[in-house]
Order: structure tokens, then sequence, then C-alpha cells
């Protein structure tokens, strides 16, 4: 597909792989709408793109904040792909960490996820296209030490993303799971620590890995091919998010499902 034209609208999108996701797709003709917390940041990669832009922020936790914006962003031009890429890690060992530090990763990178989809779901299926995106990680289809609550928000992530595509199957409008490995972004400075406080430093993983440039060029470049499940990952991170993909067949028999009216047939009973 060609992007010119089209409006994306990304959440998370003040550094890392959503500044850079911005980047690569107004440099292929698409508008960019950039949500985040951080304004000023926000302000600062509008400023880099060279395409009209339009920034709406606000915490992903605030579900009116979330509303109003989705309606200022289908306002604007309408929204043909929405990319959920807002989210925290974590870098503690279960038995230490407070449970509110599991509540807090759970509703940032899940929860508010699906509740932003949920409100501009209405606008898409009534065009009868557009793409959604979810940036969940390695992490939601291996668990890795350290982050059980982020794996737990990832992994329900791409199962919401799952069911979701199969719903949408006869609509029109495409979903799009996205599993980073390790993408050298300040991801693991912002991980929440057992007692839900910033860890403030980072890994060598991260630190030596794919430049978010490259990162986002895979991504958008698998979207562009209507990749449905796209790793974007070196090395052993690669290997592992391969052996846990799904299967392509898989994701077509639940879509023939629907197609042969599994969703009516459930209902009516």
């Amino acid at each position: 597909m060609s992007f010119d034209d089209k409006t994306v609208w990304i959440t998370g999108a003040s550094s890392g792989i959503g500044a850079a996701l911005a980047r690569d797709w107004a440099g292929r003709g698409a508008r960019l709408i950039l949500s985040g917390r951080d304004e000023a940041r926000l302000g600062e990669v509008a400023e880099s793109l060279d395409t009209e832009t339009l920034v709406l922020p606000f915490d992903v936790r605030d579900e009116a904040a979330m509303h109003r914006a989705s309606e200022e962003a289908v306002a604007w031009h309408g929204v043909d792909i929405f990319v959920a890429n807002a989210g925290v890690s974590q870098r503690s060992p279960a038995v230490d960490t407070d449970f509110k530090v599991y509540r807090d990763i759970v509703e940032i990178d899940l929860l508010a996820q699906i509740a932003a989809t949920q409100a501009l779901l209405p606008h898409l299926v009534e065009r009868g296209s557009g793409k959604l995106v979810f940036i969940s990680s390695i992490a939601g289809k291996v668990g890795v030490p350290l982050r059980t609550a982020y794996c737990a928000a990832k992994f329900g992530l791409i199962g919401y993303a799952d069911a979701l595509r199969a719903e949408l199957s006869q609509s029109g409008v495409d979903v799009h799971v996205v599993c980073p490995g390790s993408v050298a972004t300040d991801v693991s400075r912002n991980a929440l620590t057992a007692q839900g406080e910033r860890r403030g430093k980072s890994d060598k993983a991260i630190d030596n890995g794919i430049p978010p440039a490259d990162a986002a060029k895979r991504i958008v470049d698998a979207i562009e091919l209507n990749q449905r499940e796209i790793i974007v990952a070196e090395g052993m991170e690669e290997a592992m998010g391969e052996l846990r993909r799904t299967p392509d067949q898989l994701l077509d028999q639940v879509a023939a499902m629907v197609a042969k009216g599994y969703m009516e047939k459930m209902q009516g009973e």
C-alpha cells in the first residue's frame, strides 16, 4: 500500500520507536498525529517532520482525555493507521515486586491500549478500512526474567490483537502485531523497579540493540506488505521470537471461521 495522504496516529511518540516510526512514515508521505505525556518533546518530534502534523498530548491512563483526543483525531483528517505504542517496562524479580507495579504496568501497557483502540474502532469499521498496529515485544511471546508484569501485559496485548483481527477479518480493517527485541531506546532507563520507581540506568543489550530508525523501517516495510505478525529482533531474541511465531495458517483458519458465520452462530445461541 501507499502511505501518501494517509493519517497515522502514534501513541508514545515522543521518543524511541514511536518517534522513529513518525519520522519513517513522514518520509513516505503520511500525515502524523503524535500523542504522549510530554507535550514539549512531542513538539520537538513534530518540528523534525516534513509533513502535516497534529500534536495531541495526554496520559494514556486518563480515559476521558483519551476519548477527547480520539474525537479530535477523527475530526482532523480521520485516522487510517493507529499505532498503540505507549508503554513502560520492568526490571525486578517477582518475589520482590510490589503488586502496585503489576497494576501500573498492566494498566499502561495493556488496558490503556485496549481502551484507545476501542474508542477508535467504530470510526475504522464504519469506513471499512484502516490498520491497527500493536507494539508488543519478544517478551510478549517468551517469558523473560525480571519482567513478569511486562510479559503479562505484552502477552495480553497479543491475545487481544489476535482475537480482534479475527473479528475484523471481514471488515477491511487490518490488525498487525509487532514484537521488537532489544532496540536502542530509553526503555530500560524508564523501566519500573520493584517499588515502582524509575530504574534510571540502561542494559548492555539495549544499548547495543537495533537503532530505532532501522527498527522503524522494518516495521513500516512489513506493514506495507500487510504482514500480520512482525518480529523485529536479532540473534537469540530473533530465534526465540521465530520459535513462538503464530503460524499464518492458524491465523487464516480463525479468519475462515469468522467468514463462515462463527460469530453470528455464537451470538444466536
